[in-house]
C-alpha cells in the first residue's frame, strides 16, 4: 500500500472557502479517478511562521504503478483548478509513502 500526502499551507482569509471545496469537490474529484482507495484530510498542528493553516491529505493507492498513472493522467488537470482558484493564497509540497506496516489497538475503546 502507497499513500500520497499532500501538505497544504493556506492563508488563513480563505481557509473555510478552500475546506469547503477540497471536501466537496477536489477530494471527491480525486477519488472518482479510481486511483486511491480513500483519503484522510487533517491539520497540521503546528503554529508556521509565515502563518496560515497546514493541513495535509493522504490519498491511499495499491501500487507505484496506479500512482504513476495518476501522475500523467490526472495530475495536471486537477492541479490546475486550485492554482487558479487560490493563486497566491497557499503552497504545497507532495510526499510518497510507502506503508511498511499497519498495527491496531486491541486496548483503545471507541
Amino acid at each position: 500500500m502507497y499513500i500520497y500526502n499532500v501538505t497544504t499551507n493556506i492563508d488563513e482569509s480563505i481557509k473555510n472557502e478552500w475546506l469547503k471545496w477540497m471536501k466537496e469537490k477536489h477530494i471527491p474529484e480525486m477519488l472518482a479517478t479510481g486511483k486511491f482507495s480513500n483519503a484522510k484530510m487533517s491539520q497540521v498542528l503546528i503554529n508556521e511562521e509565515m502563518g496560515g493553516v497546514t493541513y495535509s491529505v493522504q490519498y491511499t493507492t495499491n501500487s507505484l504503478e496506479t500512482l504513476q498513472a495518476y501522475y500523467k493522467e490526472d495530475a495536471s488537470k486537477l492541479r490546475k483548478e486550485s492554482m487558479k482558484l487560490f493563486k497566491d493564497k497557499f503552497v504545497d509540497f507532495r510526499t510518497e509513502l510507502k506503508v511498511i506496516s499497519e498495527q491496531f489497538s486491541k486496548h483503545l475503546k471507541n
